[in-house]
């Protein structure tokens, strides 16, 4: 498990990622788009990504595989959920929390690409951290 520092360092990073990614696409396309394109520059700039990452719900004492799947994992540590909406709805964040939990990853980030300024579309979400 990294240290505070270093979760928040590659966190950094990936948020400078996606300003370069978005800078050079702009708003409009699909999710999938800037999902390849984010993971492509995270991996240039030398940090382990996983698209399409299944979690198992697990209650009581039943773990169920229900095809839970978050669309990226940075450094094995950072959730990231990609989104080109119109706006950002309180039950993606709250989406993104249950992935966090349902993880056990503290540290995560909605990106809603579909904004003039990517700035306005960065939310950052912590699981105890």
């Amino acid at each position: 498990m990294k240290s505070k520092e270093e979760l928040e360092r590659v966190g950094a990073v990936l948020i400078d990622a996606a300003f370069t990614v978005h800078t050079a696409l702009g708003p409009g396309l699909l999710e999938s788009a800037y999902q390849v394109c984010l993971a492509h520059e995270l991996r240039q700039r030398g940090l382990s990504v996983e698209c399409e990452v299944a979690f198992p719900v697990s209650y009581a004492e039943l773990k169920v595989d229900t095809g839970y799947r978050v669309d990226m994992v940075v450094e094995g540590e950072i959730l990231v959920e990609n989104k080109a909406l119109q706006a950002v709805a309180p039950i993606h964040r709250a989406q993104l929390l249950t992935y966090l939990k349902i993880s056990g990853l503290r540290l995560g980030f909605l990106i809603n690409w579909n904004v003039p300024r990517i700035k306005d579309g960065i939310r950052r979400l912590v699981n105890h951290l």
